[in-house]
């Protein structure tokens, strides 16, 4: 029954740790390609219309943009790495701080970014925050009895 019980936490491990691999994956690919042609089809086609309605984006709005998604990029690979490698010691280590960190995290997180773009009307980032949230959310909820063990 251990093993079994092993098995299951080991997936979910595996799970965030990948969750966190993607998040640098994307990060610097949203900082380095965010005006490509990808992007604009993923993202900004979903953003831009809910900023400058159907009319192209000014020139300096743009150039704003490539910035603000730069950073964002970054700043969101570097929070992979973090969840990366909280999911690959500590939390495969069953240390409960791992766990409080990234629930805390991820949770502080949703709450800010979601409210801002649902008042902002983004529904993109609203549906993209909450695939984020069940990602990194249905490990923590089916490892919690891993963690309060302790």
């Amino acid at each position: 029954m251990m093993n079994i019980m092993n098995q299951y936490f080991n997936f979910w491990q595996k799970w965030l740790l990948a969750v966190g691999i993607y998040l640098v994956a994307f990060g610097l690919v949203l900082a380095f390609f965010n005006q490509s042609r990808l992007m604009d089809v993923i993202f900004n086609q979903q953003i831009d219309p809910v900023f400058w309605g159907g009319n192209s984006i000014p020139e300096n709005a743009a150039d704003f943009q490539a910035w603000i998604y730069g950073v964002l990029g970054a700043t969101v690979a570097g929070w992979g790495v973090f969840l990366a490698f909280l999911a690959h010691y500590p939390f495969r280590a069953r240390e409960k701080w791992a766990w409080n960190c990234i629930a805390i995290g991820i949770g502080g997180w949703f709450v800010v970014d979601t409210a801002i773009s649902a008042y902002y009307h983004v529904t993109f980032n609203v549906a993209f925050n909450a695939a984020l949230l069940l990602l990194v959310g249905l490990p923590l909820l089916f490892t919690r009895k891993d963690f309060s063990r302790q």
